[in-house]
Protein backbone atom coordinates (compact mmCIF):
# COMPACT_ATOMS: atom_id res chain seq x y z
CA UNK A 1 0.00 0.00 0.00
CA UNK A 2 0.99 3.69 -0.32
CA UNK A 3 2.29 5.57 2.69
CA UNK A 4 1.62 9.15 3.71
CA UNK A 5 4.26 10.61 1.79
CA UNK A 6 4.13 8.58 -1.46
CA UNK A 7 0.09 9.56 -1.63
CA UNK A 8 1.29 13.58 -1.15
CA UNK A 9 4.01 13.24 -4.24
CA UNK A 10 1.98 11.51 -6.45
CA UNK A 11 -0.54 14.44 -5.57
CA UNK A 12 1.70 17.09 -6.25
CA UNK A 13 2.96 15.57 -9.70
CA UNK A 14 -0.88 14.83 -10.61
CA UNK A 15 -1.34 18.53 -9.58
CA UNK A 16 1.53 20.09 -11.46
CA UNK A 17 0.81 18.03 -15.04
CA UNK A 18 -3.08 19.12 -14.58
CA UNK A 19 -1.98 22.84 -13.93
CA UNK A 20 1.61 23.21 -15.66
CA UNK A 21 -1.14 25.33 -18.59
CA UNK A 22 -2.79 27.47 -15.73
CA UNK A 23 0.79 28.02 -14.01
CA UNK A 24 1.87 31.76 -15.75
CA UNK A 25 -1.58 32.56 -15.39
CA UNK A 26 -1.60 32.16 -11.56
CA UNK A 27 1.46 33.42 -11.12
CA UNK A 28 0.54 36.94 -13.43
CA UNK A 29 -2.30 36.90 -10.93
CA UNK A 30 -0.52 36.78 -7.73
CA UNK A 31 2.20 39.29 -8.57
CA UNK A 32 -1.08 41.90 -9.64
CA UNK A 33 -2.89 41.04 -6.56
CA UNK A 34 0.45 41.72 -3.93
CA UNK A 35 1.38 44.80 -6.18
CA UNK A 36 -2.58 45.97 -5.08
CA UNK A 37 -2.14 44.79 -1.90
CA UNK A 38 1.41 46.77 -1.30
CA UNK A 39 0.12 50.15 -2.62
CA UNK A 40 -3.34 49.95 -0.81
CA UNK A 41 -1.32 49.22 2.75
CA UNK A 42 1.21 52.06 1.48
CA UNK A 43 -2.02 54.37 0.42
CA UNK A 44 -3.47 53.50 4.44
CA UNK A 45 -0.34 54.10 6.12
CA UNK A 46 0.13 57.20 4.65
CA UNK A 47 -3.19 58.50 5.30
CA UNK A 48 -2.78 57.37 8.90
CA UNK A 49 0.23 59.13 9.01
CA UNK A 50 -1.63 62.30 7.11
CA UNK A 51 1.31 62.45 4.79
CA UNK A 52 -1.08 61.50 1.79
CA UNK A 53 -2.12 63.99 -0.74
CA UNK A 54 -4.78 66.19 0.18
CA UNK A 55 -8.42 64.98 -0.98
CA UNK A 56 -9.79 66.77 -4.25
CA UNK A 57 -12.53 68.24 -4.14
CA UNK A 58 -14.74 68.85 -7.04
CA UNK A 59 -17.32 71.58 -7.73
CA UNK A 60 -20.22 70.38 -9.53
CA UNK A 61 -23.89 71.89 -9.95
CA UNK A 62 -27.03 69.38 -8.85
CA UNK A 63 -29.55 69.00 -11.79
CA UNK A 64 -32.92 67.85 -10.87
CA UNK A 65 -34.35 64.87 -12.81
CA UNK A 66 -36.67 65.97 -15.45
CA UNK A 67 -34.50 69.60 -16.33
CA UNK A 68 -31.37 68.66 -17.70
CA UNK A 69 -30.54 68.25 -21.44
CA UNK A 70 -30.56 64.91 -23.39
CA UNK A 71 -26.85 64.55 -25.40
CA UNK A 72 -27.64 64.01 -29.49
CA UNK A 73 -28.36 60.36 -30.33
CA UNK A 74 -29.75 59.41 -26.31
CA UNK A 75 -32.54 58.05 -25.52
CA UNK A 76 -34.83 60.54 -22.94
CA UNK A 77 -35.54 58.82 -19.36
CA UNK A 78 -39.41 58.77 -20.75
CA UNK A 79 -38.66 57.11 -23.93
CA UNK A 80 -40.18 53.46 -24.42
CA UNK A 81 -37.30 50.67 -24.47
CA UNK A 82 -38.73 49.30 -28.17
CA UNK A 83 -40.61 50.94 -30.66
Amino acid sequence: MFGLSELAILLIVVIAVIGIKKFPELARSAGKSARILKAEARAAKEEQDGTGPAPRVVRGEVVPPGTGTTPPGARGADTPDHP
